[in-house]
């Protein structure tokens, strides 16, 4: 029944789904779902199901008068084992009774805090209730109190959606003519099919001089000889005291000669005038005046209809004086995305994950494993073991792939820096924030953040990284403004974090959150069997890059390069790579014991041979070679101490999957 979560748009088609589950597994003969409504503060009948008699006749009762108001307000469940002792709620159990129904029970709907209604229950017998039947029914008044609260969250988004529809289109209207001297005729003249009105003006506040300055008019049905005023006091005139209470003002023509500040010098031309305060989000910002000739006032409904016009005109005007910036600010994000794509590609050239040894390969199943879903994950190992291409691996073969996969260093920043890196700033937050700041959550939204070196984060950064995790929103550093986003976390860390958790350097319920999926990747002398396919790769990628036709490594150097414990791992093996290629001469690289190439032209070292690689191919067929060769070492046994399994440190079941996965299945032997 937990599927009834999900977003149900009729809550009929619900209260129906739910009885019909329910009579699979208990027997009644009425079910009824009420639920409080707030503005008459009733309780609602909104379905019932009975065979006795039409109880939606019942509609709203009082809450005090309702089983389902008694549980709504109490909420605990309400058992009346035997209807005919009952002397509570006669208004509401009356038709139940007419029903034939002999007991009843009932359960608060609620989500959280918010109590919502009630499920009831009834039977042509007495004391049907059992215990197990009110637990299963608390877990179900549960599911369906979410998917309640689904369905009405969408109503609200939806009817939202409508209103900010209709604003679009006012906007869509408006936008494309920014020169709103040119469009407010158009609309005045709308405006004037509708509501009778001789003049409109639109007027613009200067704040700081006190004034309403003339934007633009419209007064076709004024005497030609009349001047209009350029600006009017705020203090003094019937616009300005407007503007200054925020709220519509009417006034008529004896109350205007009373103003010092008027609109026009032949007041008498006008008989009333209606002033409207401009407001948007961040505050007024003028006024619209309308005047009338006529000796009939404007009326309740000429203000309600004038200030909605006023409201999409004030939207309409911020919107203009907000596109530059906007345009501007939209431009920007769309370079910096693309600047960040494009560092990434031609930073980072690996293409796979070399190697075929049994650590790497219960690496890269369990990476095969989480890549496609959206879970964090937490990448632990050494410096220079390949952390960061396991998190770019992972983010390949995701949803997210054609998404940004944004990098942060966390142990690089400026401890000060380090929420406006991840969260950005606006402009003024600190000293040097001279402009707004896009910061990498935002930056990567829709895509993957990479917290490489995690373990660095400040304390208090740690916090503020904690709620963005769970409420996927933030706030710019010295913003109210609040920006969601849906981006997935993978984090990095070389430091041991549950000794950091203990030592209380780290936050545990930070840790707990990021360490969704652990993955540890091993250094590389815990797979040492794979150095020399990294060798032959790096050894290509730098003879490519630096022009240089060195093409193969002596058997001597490789038995060097295995035998090294390489603190630094796969980033000190590749740097060694390139330094013995830029200074090798010959056409085969050949390392001393200091891991230096070897300088003498007619040393015995010349005539070295070769290393000759038992396998070549791509990471597929390495692997699968790598395991038919084990599977044939122990008769194609897979479990128990002398399987594969054993030997590839795989347990049987992924040895299984992998096996799956490159097509390897046990050869059948005919007889002859």
């Amino acid at each position: 029944m937990a599927d009834l979560v999900v977003s149900p748009s009729d809550l009929r088609q619900l209260f129906r789904e739910v009885s019909q589950r329910l009579r699979q597994v208990i027997s009644f003969d009425l079910i009824v779902f009420t639920l409080h409504n707030p503005a008459s503060n009733k309780m609602q009948l909104r379905y019932c199901e009975s065979s006795g008699t039409d109880l939606e006749q019942i509609g709203e009762l009082p809450v005090e008068e309702a089983p389902s108001g008694w549980v709504w307000l109490n909420q605990s469940p309400l058992i009346i084992p035997d209807l005919a002792a009952e002397v509570r709620f006669e208004r509401g159990l009356r038709v139940i009774r007419q029903a034939g129904i002999r007991s009843y029970f009932c359960l608060p709907l609620t989500v959280a805090e918010k109590r919502l209604g009630g499920i009831g229950l009834g039977c042509s017998e007495v004391h049907f209730c059992e215990e197990k039947d009110l637990r299963l029914l608390q877990r179900v008044a549960e599911i369906v109190s979410l998917a309640i609260e689904s369905a009405q969250s969408n109503s609200a988004l939806q009817q939202e959606k409508e209103r900010m529809q209709m604003l679009l289109e006012v906007n869509a209207a408006l936008v494309p003519n920014l020169d709103l001297p040119q469009l407010f005729p158009s609309i005045s003249g709308f405006i004037r099919k509708v509501v009778k009105q001789d003049y409109a003006r639109l007027s613009l506040s200067d704040e700081q001089r006190q004034t309403l300055s003339r934007y633009v008019t419209d007064w076709p049905g004024m005497n030609g000889n009349c001047t209009i005023a350029t600006e009017l006091s705020l203090k003094e005139s019937g616009p300005g005291r407007a503007f200054l209470e925020r709220k519509t003002k009417v006034y008529s023509r004896e109350e205007l000669i009373a103003l010092r500040s008027t609109l026009i010098d032949n007041i008498e031309e006008v008989q009333w005038l209606c002033s409207i305060p401009l407001l948007t989000r961040t505050g007024a910002v003028g006024t619209i005046n309308f005047a009338r000739r006529d000796t009939e006032t404007f009326s309740d409904q000429d203000h309600s209809l004038l200030k909605q016009i006023a409201g999409q005109i004030a939207i309409a005007m911020d919107n203009a004086r907000a596109y530059r910036e906007i345009a501007a600010l939209t431009e920007r994000l769309s370079m910096e995305k693309l600047y960040l794509q494009d560092e990434i590609r031609t930073a980072h050239n690996f293409k796979e994950i070399l190697g075929s040894s049994s650590e790497l390969l219960k690496l890269l199943d369990r990476m095969e494993a989480v890549a496609p879903t959206d879970a964090n994950v937490l990448i632990t190992g050494e410096t220079g073991s390949g952390k960061e291409l396991v998190a770019r691996a992972i983010h390949s073969r995701s949803a997210r792939e054609k998404s940004p996969l944004v990098k942060v260093n966390c142990g690089a920043i400026p401890t000060g820096l380090v929420e406006s890196e991840l969260f950005g700033h606006v402009k003024g937050a600190f000293t040097s924030a001279s402009d707004r700041r896009v910061g990498r959550f935002e930056l990567a939204n829709g895509g993957t953040l990479f917290l490489d070196e995690v373990g660095e984060l400040p304390l208090e950064t740690q916090v503020k990284l904690l709620r963005v995790l769970q409420e996927q929103e933030f706030e710019p550093v010295g913003s109210s403004r609040t920006i969601k986003v849906n981006v997935r976390i993978i984090a990095a860390t070389n430091r041991d974090l549950e000794r950091a958790v203990q030592s209380g350097a780290f936050r545990s319920d930070l840790y707990y959150r990021l360490n969704v999926v652990p993955l540890r990747v091993p250094g590389l002398r815990e797979r040492r069997s794979d150095i020399p396919q990294l060798v032959i790769s790096f050894l290509e990628q730098s003879a490519r890059r630096m022009g240089k036709s060195v093409a193969s490594v002596s058997q001597k150097t490789m038995d060097l390069l295995m035998d090294y414990p390489w603190p630094g791992n796969i980033r000190e093996l590749q740097n060694v790579i390139e330094r013995g290629v830029v200074l090798s001469r010959g056409s085969m690289l050949k390392l001393g014991a200091d891991l230096l190439p070897v300088e003498a032209d007619h040393d015995a070292s010349d005539h070295e041979v070769p290393y000759e690689p038992d396998t070549a191919g791509t990471l597929e067929s390495i692997q699968r070679q790598h395991i038919l060769r084990v599977l044939n070492q122990t008769g194609w046994l897979v479990s128990g101490p002398n399987g594969a399994g054993a030997i590839l440190d795989l347990h049987p079941n992924t040895l299984h999957s992998i096996m799956k996965r490159l097509g390897i299945s046990r050869p059948i032997h005919k007889d002859s």
